[in-house]
């Protein structure tokens, strides 16, 4: 990997380099992404299933469209009773972490006759995209579902490819079961997007889309929000370690490389305080790469956007991190609690050598679907409270309103809107002062 000072120069390029991933940067794609969604607007599944077979070549009509029980219980077979046990486990600890996340409704009331409060209802139906294609990702599958679940969400609508054959990938099958999706069809792109964005003949419009995927996806749901909500706009995945010389070189390597092998748009920065560090992190990086199977994949991510910048001091480390503002961030670090402290920006924050970031994605419980491209500055994780929507519950008496008409009166007056003083003022119209 690349060595370099922590200069602000370095720190404007590599911060250049990660903002040019966003999907936002994409403009080219957005035609083609609109072109589909209007397609699949005006002719619903026949739009559909002429897309699945242009992109995936499949064969998908209605009689295929929607998974079958049959199907779910055809991939419970397939997948590795070991593997079953780990989807579970995992399971018991993501709806343990968002189950601590819930909110109840709440009311307030005074003696003057006022009730002030606040309504919380689960959203009815959510889309869930899960990608396909070169992986699978079971683990994306629990953290879209859970916390809609978790929230009470009634109807969990989820899409996902298929292979040229029609058939879904049986551990993605048993992992959306398994989480309680309500149905699963096979679609995938910017198509897919489309058909929960506005509904076919198969697939409900749903209220809101989370979930990750590849450039066509994240510029279709930019499209169609405003028509229903969603998650993020989510660019490539992301690490940033922080590490000074307690830390372990061949741990900080190996973490920087387990995101680097997503694609060749996935960004891996050290910031550390210790040159020593920084060329042992650089030698075990180029001993990794001759043993790992996505090699290839490494090499061209750690080449354009993988750096290690070399930092004057912990301060001026902390402060380059909350500037990057990173999907991932790794604290391994002397005092490492006291510097978590010091961080305004970061999707997931894992703190010590044996928090590697792999376990935040498929095991501890904290949701894995996290801001990306910098906006960890005012984005959060997936959580219930995506689920949710909150409404405002308003109540005064007669007595509790006359004792501050006049105050209400006022203030619409002053912005000069009358009809709104008068629906005050008509209340007590017949009053005697």
């Amino acid at each position: 990997m690349k060595i370099v000072e922590l200069s602000e120069e370095n720190k404007k390029e590599v911060q250049k380099n990660i903002l040019q991933r966003s999907p936002s940067t994409f403009g080219t794609q957005e035609a083609t992404v609109r072109s589909i969604i209007e397609d699949i607007k005006a002719r619903g599944d026949e739009a559909v299933f002429e897309y699945t077979k242009k992109f995936d070549r499949a064969e998908i009509t209605g009689s295929n469209f929607q998974v079958t029980e049959e199907e779910i219980r055809a991939a419970y077979k397939e997948v590795p009773p070991e593997l079953l046990d780990v989807v579970r486990k995992a399971l018991v600890n993501i709806r343990a972490f968002h189950e601590k996340q819930k909110q109840n409704s709440w009311i307030t009331t005074t003696e003057k006759g006022t009730i002030l409060g606040q309504k919380i209802t689960p959203m009815q139906r959510v889309g869930v995209y899960v990608p396909g294609g070169k992986a699978a990702y079971p683990s994306s599958v629990l953290m879209n579902i859970v916390p809609a679940k978790v929230a009470g969400v009634e109807e969990v609508i989820m899409t996902t490819p298929c292979n040229a054959e029609g058939k879904v990938n049986p551990v993605v099958l048993v992992a959306a079961n398994e989480a309680g999706a309500d149905r699963i069809f096979k679609v995938g792109g910017a198509q897919a997007i489309a058909a929960l964005a506005f509904g076919t003949e198969s697939i409900p419009k749903v209220d809101k889309i989370v979930g990750p995927g590849n450039i066509f996806v994240a510029l279709a749901k930019k499209a169609v929000y405003g028509n229903v909500s969603i998650d993020s706009v989510a660019g490539p995945s992301e690490i940033l370690v922080l590490a000074d010389e307690t830390a372990n070189p061949r741990y900080v390597a190996a973490d920087l490389l387990s995101q680097a092998e997503h694609d060749e748009m996935a960004s891996a920065v050290l910031v550390t305080t210790s040159e020593d560090l920084a060329r042992k992190v650089s030698a075990e990086v180029d001993g990794f790469l001759k043993i790992l199977s996505r090699r290839e994949i490494i090499q061209k991510s750690l080449d354009n956007f993988g750096r290690i910048l070399v930092a004057r001091n912990r301060q001026e480390a902390i402060d380059a991190a909350n500037e990057f503002a990173p999907e991932h961030l790794e604290i391994v670090m002397r005092d490492a609690f006291e510097v978590m402290t010091k961080i305004r920006n970061a999707g997931a924050i894992f703190i010590g050598e044996y928090s590697s970031e792999p376990l935040g994605d498929y095991f501890a419980g904290p949701n894995h679907i996290l801001p990306t491209s910098g906006t960890a500055r005012f984005f959060s994780p997936l959580s219930v409270d995506d689920f949710v929507k909150k409404s405002s519950i308003i109540h005064y008496s007669r007595e509790a309103l006359k004792e501050i008409h006049k105050d209400i009166e006022q203030f619409a007056k002053c912005e000069q809107l009358t009809a709104h003083a008068n629906s005050i003022a008509v209340r007590f119209e017949n009053d005697e002062d």
